[in-house]
């Protein structure tokens, strides 16, 4: 829902995992890491359906646990992801053990693919189609491009999650933003322009984290624009100015000016 709200807002255009235990994925592994072992194995156990589900979801095919190695790939990566994971990276251990995961599996998927490309075809046993080869470095290929999409679109989520919470500081709220923004790209520009500008002053942006609100007098003064247009998009300021200043590199994607804008400017 988040994620359509966002594209609405800028104007351009995973499933969750079974039984959760009472004790938070993150505080389990804290756990973990302090030296219970025991839990580390308790924990593996309870989340082997997630870790199967994740490795057929990259596979896309039922990975069987009892005979598949992607499957013994993935339960490595889930043990690895426990000894790695640090809260302040920002993600869930959820999201950043699949993140393992599939990077894991993508290795292995190169490995495979170096391994076959060494080998005779004339070795290869059965009959078998010479173009096999290369349509597996094309599925191998279109699953490395899935995951980067995939997992672009996690971290996307996640930065959209965390501006979220920030916004509601300044009672601020998507729904907000996305009735709210301008209809018109030079209208989007324009305020683009301001909110950017007033993340890099450190003085003025200084006043909104501290007040949680728009330094409206002197924002008229320096972008020479009337008080009511900043008013009237203070919202939308506020959200472009805290995305261009906080750790959203995803986000701030979106929020910069169209390319005939900046042709305009430099001219």
């Amino acid at each position: 829902m988040l994620l359509l709200l966002w594209r609405k807002w800028t104007g351009r255009g995973s499933a969750a995992p079974a039984a959760v235990p009472a004790m938070l994925p993150e505080e389990a592994v804290a756990a973990i890491q302090n030296g219970d072992e025991a839990l580390r194995n308790e924990w593996i156990i309870q989340y082997e359906p997630f870790i199967a589900k994740t490795a057929s979801k990259f596979a896309k095919r039922y990975i069987d646990p009892e005979r598949d190695d992607e499957y013994s790939i993935a339960l490595t990566a889930f043990d690895e992801a426990i000894s790695r994971y640090s809260p302040d990276a920002g993600s869930s251990f959820l999201s950043f053990a699949s993140q393992v995961i599939q990077r894991r599996l993508i290795d292995h998927l190169r490995r495979e693919q170096r391994h076959a490309a060494a080998v005779p075809y004339s070795a290869l046993q059965g009959d078998r189609d010479e173009d096999t080869s290369l349509l597996a470095a094309i599925e191998a290929q279109e699953a490395i491009e899935v995951y980067a999409r995939d997992r672009a679109a996690e971290e996307r989520r996640a930065e959209i999650e965390a501006l979220t919470a920030e916004l509601a500081h300044y009672g601020i709220s998507f729904a907000d933003l996305s009735e709210q923004s301008p209809k018109h790209q030079d209208s989007r520009d324009m305020l683009l322009g301001i909110g950017r500008r007033l993340a890099q002053n450190a003085v003025l942006f200084g006043m909104l984290a501290d007040k949680r609100q728009l330094p409206l007098k002197e924002l008229c003064e320096i972008e020479n624009v009337s008080r009511k247009t900043l008013e009237r998009n203070r919202k939308y300021l506020i959200a472009v100015a805290l995305i261009a200043r906080g750790p959203y590199p995803l986000m701030q994607e979106y929020i910069i000016p169209s390319p005939a804008t900046k042709e305009e400017v430099v001219s």
